[in-house]
């Protein structure tokens, strides 16, 4: 409408310009008198303008009239919904606007539409029910009457306010536990022990005070904590700061305490939010420590920090209590059936043979799964060269013939694994009534099975330490010939890389009893040496290496040549020998339609932390993942995604 009167201004201007003109022609040509002239164009010029300021100032009240076109009662009623209404042409020029918009100053008629908010072209589209806009510091929700040209504003300022006032308020509970303090305490003197609390407890205090925390103590290591989504958020801003504080703080006063924390939240059932946050803590502590554990419900866990190795803290107490609950599972099971993962390696098997052993000390029925789910190159080798010792000491059975043997008071046991996917007999898993696990692994968020016995210490080098630990409380004689004893102390040197990492005093002390059971370490060593073409295998995938920054080298083996997983492991460990390298990554096909990563690292970068990202796990200093219908390619350009997203966050 603005438009078509603009254009009426245009058109009367000309016609009065013609009409001047002509009156002065006339005057000249004919002689009219002046002053007549002058007196008619006056007249007409103010008529003609008196009569489109009327016509102008009648459009705008029918414009801004809702109380004229529905009611006064209409109006309040809009007024009272904060709603407003705007109309526009053909070609998106603004032609009407509401009371609500004059009131505020806001008046765009005859402007177009599109410019004044972008953001209503996805609804003029149809391409959404209703968009949000920001109009001088207010916010309005945007909808859109079907098959016509209105627009209804809502300002949705206040509701947003209070929705982000409401979330902001949300609780989330907390536990903070002092790893390793009793341990650390236990026979320190009073001087000791008040330093240890002054310079790690007493920060801790500090830190949740300092961010508005409610903060009660219930044991000497562990405290809760009751705070807001706001102050959540902050320390998450923070990436939880204390972790830093406390790790550095323990290295100066030479102990091995670091925190452990879980935070739920999402929830207004509290007795729920204290069920979540204790299982929390606890995946935290059973991923080895030094890291936070935080969950909205309805949603996967997500961690923050993990960023040093685990430390030593199962004590000899617990290993004799998971001795002995292993033994009572036992004497109470029918038979037992031994698992591994898939492509077992020689911690893999060690373990399960460490714990087929300690079965047969009981004259319980036993088996082995090795015959399905695969088998790494050199360990196939080994048990080719020592069938004839383990065979009449071991029965190796497929996934189907275990499952033969599967009944009700059959005890399955998960040896250097955690998880159904990983496992070589997932069927038993599923059928089976009672389960136990005993892994070295980092674990996992959800084991997707109920297990009766969960034995997971990140802080144990291998599979064959942790089991092999539990052989001195068993009350039955367990025995072993060199050939096992062989075999698993070739699985603690390669998951060790040859004890240079993840090993602690427990480790030595387990080497050197498997060492008296009998163990060789120059045939272990022998059974670790590397074929010709494997030498040559492993030069060809070295040459495809490229230094990134921070210390980082990436093989990535795009000639689709297939490799086993072993020998991208083993390239990975040869990397980290270079000096200046502090992580390595290995990618090639393992097979057709697989494409993995071996991750290896000195500790200072958490390949763990990468590889989860990426769906995949393992340990600080040593992870992997295996993707179906991948490319190298593009698992090697998320691969360098999913490195520079880590870095910048560090």
């Amino acid at each position: 409408m603005s438009e078509k009167i603009g254009k009426l201004k245009t058109l009367l201007l000309i016609l009065i310009v013609v009409e001047l003109l002509g009156l002065v022609s006339l005057h000249f040509l004919f002689d009219l008198d002046i002053k007549l002239a002058a007196l008619y164009f006056i007249i007409n010029t103010l008529t003609v303008y008196f009569l489109v300021q009327y016509f102008q100032e009648d459009s705008q009240n029918r414009m801004f009239g809702v109380s004229r076109i529905l009611g006064s009662e209409a109006k309040d009623a809009f007024q009272f919904g904060q709603i407003g209404i705007l109309t526009y042409d053909e070609n998106y020029t603004i032609t009407w606007m509401s009371e609500l918009f004059a009131e505020r100053g806001i008046n765009r008629i005859s402007k177009k539409l599109t410019m004044w908010l972008p953001e209503v072209n996805d609804l003029i589209q149809g391409d959404v029910e209703n968009v949000q806009v920001q109009i001088d510091d207010r916010t309005y929700e945007i909808a859109r009457k079907e098959d016509a040209r209105i627009l209804f504003f809502q300002d949705v300022t206040e509701q947003q306010q209070l929705e982000k006032a409401y979330q902001e308020e949300q609780v989330v509970v907390g536990l903070i536990h002092l790893d390793n303090y009793e341990e650390s305490t236990q026979y320190e003197e009073e001087q000791e022990i008040a330093m240890i609390n002054n310079n790690i407890r007493q920060p801790v205090v500090e830190w949740a005070k300092n961010h508005g925390m409610l903060l009660r103590r219930l044991k000497s290591d562990r405290f809760l904590v009751v705070l807001n989504e706001r102050i959540f958020k902050q320390i998450v801003d923070e990436r939880f700061s204390i972790l830093a504080q406390t790790r550095k703080a323990s290295q100066q006063l030479d102990v091995a305490i670091t925190l452990s924390m879980g935070f739920a939240r999402g929830s207004s059932d509290v007795a729920q939010l204290d069920e979540m946050v204790n299982q929390l803590l606890e995946l935290a502590q059973s991923r080895g420590g030094d890291q936070v554990a935080i969950r909205r419900q309805g949603e996967d866990v997500k961690y923050f920090g993990g960023s040093s190795e685990a430390q030593e803290k199962r004590s000899r107490v617990r290993v004799r209590i998971m001795a002995h609950t292993l033994r009572d599972l036992i004497k109470k099971s029918t038979n037992v059936i031994l698992l591994g993962h898939k492509e077992a390696d020689f911690d893999c098997l060690g373990s399960l043979m460490c714990l087929s052993r300690i079965v047969q000390a009981y004259d319980k029925p036993c088996c082995i799964i090795s015959k399905s789910g695969g088998m790494e190159e050199k360990l196939s080798g080994a048990m080719n060269l020592y069938k004839k010792e383990l065979e009449p000491r071991h029965k190796f059975v497929t996934e189907n013939e275990a499952l033969n043997q599967l009944r009700d008071g059959t005890l399955v046991i998960m040896a250097d694994h955690h998880h159904p996917s990983q496992s070589n007999g997932a069927q038993v898993l599923e059928k089976a009534k009672k389960i136990a696990i005993f892994d070295h692994h980092r674990r996992r968020t959800d084991l997707d099975i109920n297990p009766i016995l969960v034995y997971i210490e990140p802080s144990a080098s291998s599979a064959c330490e942790l089991i092999s630990e539990f052989v001195p409380y068993q009350t039955g004689k367990v025995d072993f010939i060199s050939e096992e004893a062989t075999i698993m102390l070739t699985g603690m040197m390669i998951d060790t890389n040859r004890f240079k990492v993840r090993t602690g005093t427990r480790t030595f002390e387990a080497a050197a009893m498997i060492r008296r059971w009998g163990a060789d370490p120059q045939e272990a060593d022998n059974l670790l040496k590397d074929e010709y073409s494997e030498f040559e295998t492993k030069t060809k995938v070295l040459k495809f290496c490229e230094k990134r920054d921070n210390g980082i080298v990436i093989s990535a083996v795009t000639d689709n040549e297939i490799l086993s997983r072993a020998m991208l492991s083993q390239v990975a460990d040869t990397i980290l020998m270079i000096k200046g390298v502090e992580a390595a990554f290995v990618i090639a096909k393992i097979s057709d339609s697989q494409t993995a990563i071996s991750a290896r690292s000195r500790g200072h970068v958490n390949v763990q932390v990468i590889m989860e990202r990426m769906h995949g796990g393992g340990h600080l200093s040593a992870a992997a993942l295996q993707r179906e219908n991948t490319s190298v390619e593009d698992l090697r350009t998320e691969l360098i995604a999913t490195l520079d997203e880590v870095m910048k966050e560090e």
